[in-house]
């Protein structure tokens, strides 16, 4: 189970760098555009630390805490994906050459 410790340090990562790429911004629009790529970064890193958290300790009490990483992170990256179609969309109109 290499993969999910992989996935886990990704997603963190690439949540630390949209973090930082909202404060090097000055437009309002990018700034709410790179926080909703944060919130799928998030909820991934949430997602996949809930299922290696059971995979790692195969205990009752870690099968209910990462259910509900899980679905904490699974909520996440659904608002993410919503948010960011929105703003990719408002984008998309602001700047109808490109």
């Amino acid at each position: 189970m290499i993969i999910l410790p992989i996935l886990i340090v990704l997603s963190l990562v690439l949540y630390v760098y949209y973090k930082v790429a909202i404060i090097k911004s000055k437009d309002g629009l990018t700034q709410h555009y790179f926080n909703a790529r944060s919130k799928i970064c998030l909820g991934s890193f949430v997602f996949c630390f809930g299922i290696n958290q059971y995979f790692f300790y195969l205990t009752r009490i870690s099968l209910f805490i990462g259910i509900i990483f899980v679905l904490l992170g699974l909520y996440q990256m659904y608002d993410g994906f919503k948010q960011d179609k929105h703003y990719r969309n408002e984008w998309k109109k602001l700047n109808p050459n490109e």
